[in-house]
């Protein structure tokens, strides 16, 4: 349930930097949040990229608690609203909002707040505002800015383009002396002037800051049982550790959390199919309950505010870059050492390519998609650094981080010109002298030498190139031509995926283009944040005489949490736990010194917390 409602008259703050202090408990702003903050709070429109966890959040809210009038944030995720309602109203910011789920009478409640002016921050989602009767409410109240959350939602390039965001450009003309924030954690430079173009807002000033997770550690590794290799990851996470494993079909969500609950793993699936009580409760375990692995679509965790997310596993390739770094982002966004880990494989490669021919649109649609795809191949298959080659694709630079699973363990290459030659010819041949295409899995047999009852009844045995590659093994050539295909030297066709040559075929054919291959190691992403290192993270920074009272602060945390019916971070998050550890602060006064503890927070639990601390 929603916390107890704030007061009626909400306190203004003189400047942001108070209000931080008073209603956050922080002393510095990190970043380009004091920028951004100053430039809105004196009426300025702002483009933001900010990655998650960076603290988009400050950027509009502080303006909202500084400005006079009531601060709109137009949000795509009606599901989360509640907790983000909950978690400002926990800080004594006069927090609501207006959606489907809520009974009328509580509807006509918020409306009346906001005319009355006694609501710092409104969320609305975009379907709500464009509808008539919305934004006559919004005329007559008094609005002091407007925040776009998710501002990525309008391009109709992007992976999660909503028709809706696109009536949000009309707020430049209703509301002309508002000043306005679209944010996003994922664009790229074109998305990022694509923003700014479909919103109306050519004034605005942009701020980008860098997209670099440094306490995310990137593995990919090639797919052969993707099920056993994933749980392989999962057991080697630290007890009680939470996070998110993504696949692309609602059948696989299904089968592979039912896999993971038969091998003593707490997984709940995640997808539009599901009931949505069904979604609403594994959300909320989620949200509230330790160790709880959330297999989902991508449909889940847009905007998810759990910062204690320490993976996020991928056995199915992503679209793009884009969603795959928007993916990832939410591990970690407590700033604690996390793991982004996919498996990536032919199928794949093979699945996507068909998906993008199949798909509705027009040659330059599918062609845009078709580069979203190579991006994302170029990252799973580079033999450099896989955050330099993240960074690079959103146009910012980075030396090698050190602890991605290349940098760890730098792939070997190989010559691969003469295995690329032989599966070629093959498929020419076939095609010429039979009028054949096949794909992977009987290419691969025909180069090996397999003596299988199709190769007999095709009769392939008679092929010049039967048997040619029987010095790689299956593995082998399931790696020789996913990277073929994944470099556009193969294409993949028709529903069966049967193989054929490109354009750039030809090079490769006449030995004019080189071939160098990475050669598949699995597993070895295995290296770097090892599973004990992982374990001790949430209280790496503490001596370990002060890991008992942290220990002890938790399980304190955890069952006010649970008396509240709220997540965890709601309360307090890790770093403000492990600083009252560090610190033993013994009165309210001292309380007030700890980073995370604000007014609101410092009545409501500083005489519980002295109470922990004082039994220690």
């Amino acid at each position: 349930m929603l916390a107890p409602a704030p007061t009626p008259t909400p306190a203004r703050h003189d400047t942001p930097i108070e209000a931080l202090r008073t209603v956050y408990g922080y002393d510095a702003f990190r970043g380009e949040q004091a920028a951004i903050i100053d430039h809105v709070t004196a009426g300025g429109d702002a483009v933001v990229l900010m990655p998650t966890g960076g603290g988009k959040s400050v950027c509009y809210q502080i303006p909202a608690l500084v400005r006079e009038g009531t601060g709109l944030v137009v949000s795509p995720l009606i599901a989360l609203m509640h907790d983000q309602v909950d978690a400002l109203r926990a800080n004594g910011v006069s927090a609501a909002y207006l959606n489907s789920t809520q009974a009328a009478a509580e509807r006509a409640q918020v409306e009346r707040d906001y005319l009355a002016g006694r609501l710092d921050l409104l969320y609305v989602a975009p379907e709500r505002l464009n509808t008539s009767a919305t934004q006559a409410l919004l005329q007559r109240g008094r609005l002091s800015v407007i925040a776009i959350d998710e501002a990525h939602c309008v391009s109709q390039w992007g992976h999660d383009f909503r028709p809706d965001y696109l009536g949000l450009g009309d707020l430049a003309e209703r509301f002309p002396g508002v000043p306005r924030l679209a944010l996003t954690a994922t664009a790229t430079p074109a998305t990022h002037r694509e923003i700014a173009e479909r919103l109306r807002m050519p004034q605005a000033r942009h701020f980008v800051a860098s997209f670099d997770r440094p306490n995310i550690q990137y593995r990919i590794e090639p797919k052969v049982e993707p099920r056993k290799q994933l749980l392989a990851f999962l057991r080697a996470q630290p007890e009680g550790a939470a996070g998110i494993v993504y696949a692309l079909s609602r059948k696989s969500v299904d089968q592979t959390a039912q896999f993971l609950r038969t091998q003593g793993i707490d997984a709940l699936p995640y997808h539009a199919g599901l009931d949505a009580g069904v979604r609403a409760a594994h959300q909320s375990r989620f949200l509230r309950e330790d160790g709880v692995v959330m297999v989902a679509t991508i449909a889940f965790g847009m905007g998810i505010d759990k910062p204690d997310v320490r993976f996020v596993a991928h056995i199915d390739l992503p679209k793009s870059v884009e969603g795959y770094y928007q993916e990832t982002g939410r591990a970690g966004r407590d700033g604690e050492p996390s793991v982004a880990w996919m498996a990536y494989g032919l199928g794949d490669v093979v699945q996507q390519r068909r998906m993008i021919d199949q798909s509705p649109g027009d040659r330059t649609y599918k062609m845009r998609l078709g580069q979203h795809l190579d991006a994302m191949l170029a990252l799973c298959e580079t033999v450099g650094c896989r955050r330099q080659n993240l960074l690079g694709y959103f146009g910012q630079g980075a030396d090698p981080c050190g602890n991605c699973d290349t940098c760890l363990t730098p792939p070997e290459t190989w010559d691969g010109l003469v295995p690329a030659q032989k599966l070629l010819s093959t498929i020419v041949r076939l095609q010429r002298e039979r009028g054949q295409a096949f794909g992977a899995g009987h290419l691969i047999d025909i180069l090996r030498g397999a003596r299988t009852e199709r190769i007999a009844q095709q009769r392939h045995d008679e092929l010049k190139t039967y048997g040619i590659g029987a010095d790689l093994t299956e593995q082998d050539w399931r790696s020789v031509i996913r990277q073929l295909l994944a470099r556009g030297i193969l294409v993949a066709q028709g529903d069966y995926g049967t193989l054929a040559l490109s354009e750039a075929s030809t090079g490769v054919l006449t030995g004019s283009t080189p071939v160098a291959l990475r050669r598949d190691t699995l597993g070895r992403g295995g290296g770097g944040v090892s599973s004990r290192g992982r374990r001790a993270a949430a209280s790496a920074s503490l001596d370990e005489a002060d890991q008992p009272l942290f220990e002890a602060l938790r399980a304190w945390r955890a069952e006010e949490a649970r008396r509240q019916g709220v997540p965890a971070y709601i309360v307090f998050g890790d770093a403000t736990l492990r600083a009252l550890a560090e610190h033993r602060p013994s009165s309210e006064a001292e309380l007030g010194g700890i980073s995370g503890i604000g007014e609101k927070k410092r009545e409501a639990y500083g005489e519980a917390v002295l109470a922990v601390i004082a039994a220690a």
